[in-house]
């Protein structure tokens, strides 16, 4: 299993290009299997997640080629009707077949999800909809069993009882095929979700979006399209913070700043300097940062909960005591026990985490727990005196296109160790 060897303190200082969004990637290479015909889908990040899930759709028939971020989609028939366990398990996300796979064929076998331990995702949302649209549900030996006897879906007029990113998209797919205008109220509106209804329209859909009110009016085919993947807005915000931690100097390449602009509003009081260079250029730099009294995790345009923990990390050595409540997954605080053993002084409550600064990090040995708490692993061996190791970093791998080689390239005395 490999390690990630970081020496600090040190200082983020350099140029970066961000990768394509991981998040959106996976829906829009999923939605593939609705339509007929080949595509090129450009700007997707070489990562665990993507290759995990291209060979999902190998699995069941697919052909795709995977090369220098570019997927090449010469088929999209799904010959297998069961997503196995073995594939499945390692990414949540895969639930997300199931919409689109039975929109187009009457019968689909899914294991069920694994992925991320950050709290209770259910599918429920997901199957609740697809139960009104004329999909008959069976949970069997670890499997979603879906069939549909009609010649298509039917049409629904549907509210989310809780607004999710998963469910909107696996909906959204599934109504494209489906027989009638689909009405979907309390959706997610994030940009990796907009990307997908763009990918969409372009194969022949016909998708409205109204604040947070989606309208899909179904038809009997799609033709595939070429499509350029959005910029990971995640990726740029995990960067951006490092440096504010470091209190670094950073550009950027390839980000869409209006993608994560409440919480670069908020950045910019807490003391980030921007300065726009180029179109979609910016560079980034702080010099001190000022505490927060409370910030919460919300549903987009809020603040993500998916930079949380990263927000957490920058806070260690700066500023007073601040707090951050997270509103969207019960258990994403599962970094914190690691944190602590670099020495800092954070205080968990019920979901709302508070930080004291200390005045001295000293490196550790540390084990990454999921996703976006091992990018705050990373800030925080950036803070401290002396030698880090991090394992188990398959977890930054499945999100973070060649982290190590761009904080190498920032100044970072960064390895990874076989």
């Amino acid at each position: 299993m490999q390690e990630l060897i970081i020496k600090g303190p040190s200082k983020i200082n350099g140029s970066i290009e961000i990768s394509g969004s991981k998040n959106a990637s996976l829906p829009i290479l999923i939605s593939t299997v609705l339509a007929k015909g080949s595509c090129v889908i450009g700007n997707v990040p070489n990562l665990r997640d993507t290759k995990f899930l291209i060979s999902i759709l190998k699995n069941l028939g697919c052909k795709i080629n995977f090369k220098n971020n570019v997927v090449a989609i010469h088929s999209s028939n799904i010959s297998k009707k069961i997503a196995d366990y073995d594939y499945v398990r390692q990414m949540r996300a895969s639930i997300v077949l199931l919409g689109p796979v039975i929109g187009r064929y009457s019968s689909f076998k899914i294991a069920l999800p694994g992925g991320c331990a950050i709290g209770t995702r259910s599918i429920d949302l997901h199957l609740d909809a697809l139960k009104k649209m004329g999909v008959k549900i069976k949970i069997l030996n670890g499997y979603v069993v879906a069939s549909r006897s009609g010649k298509s879906l039917t049409a629904i007029n549907h509210r989310f009882p809780k607004i999710s990113v998963g469910a909107t998209q696996n909906i959204i797919m599934a109504a494209t095929l489906a027989s009638g205008t689909t009405v979907l109220k309390n959706c997610a509106i994030e940009p990796e979700v907009i990307d997908l209804i763009n990918f969409l329209n372009k194969c022949g859909s016909k998708i409205t979006v109204n604040k947070r009110v989606i309208k899909i009016a179904g038809k009997e085919n799609l033709e595939l399209s070429n499509h350029e993947i959005i910029p990971d807005r995640i990726e740029a915000g995990s960067y951006i913070l490092a440096t504010m931690a470091t209190k670094g100097k950073l550009q950027i390449k390839n980000f869409l700043i209006e993608h994560l602009q409440e919480p670069i509003n908020l950045f910019k009081k807490m003391g980030l300097k921007v300065k726009k260079i180029n179109t979609n250029e910016y560079l980034f730099s702080c010099s001190r940062i000022k505490p927060i009294n409370l910030i919460e995790t919300k549903e987009y345009p809020g603040f993500p909960t998916d930079l949380q923990a990263q927000l957490i990390s920058i806070f260690l050595k700066n500023g007073k005591k601040s707090k951050i409540k997270e509103n969207i997954f019960e258990n994403r605080f599962i970094h914190i026990p690691e944190l602590r053993r670099f020495g800092a002084d954070i205080v968990l409550k019920n979901n709302i985490v508070t930080i004291d600064k200390v005045s001295e990090l000293n490196g550790a040995e540390v084990m990454a727990t999921d996703l976006r708490g091992s990018f705050s692993l990373i800030i925080a061996a950036l803070l401290s005196k002396g030698e880090t190791i991090i394992s188990r970093i398959y977890h930054l791998d499945r999100g973070y296109e060649d982290f190590d080689l761009k904080l190498k390239q920032c100044g970072v005395n960064i390895k990874r160790k076989k």
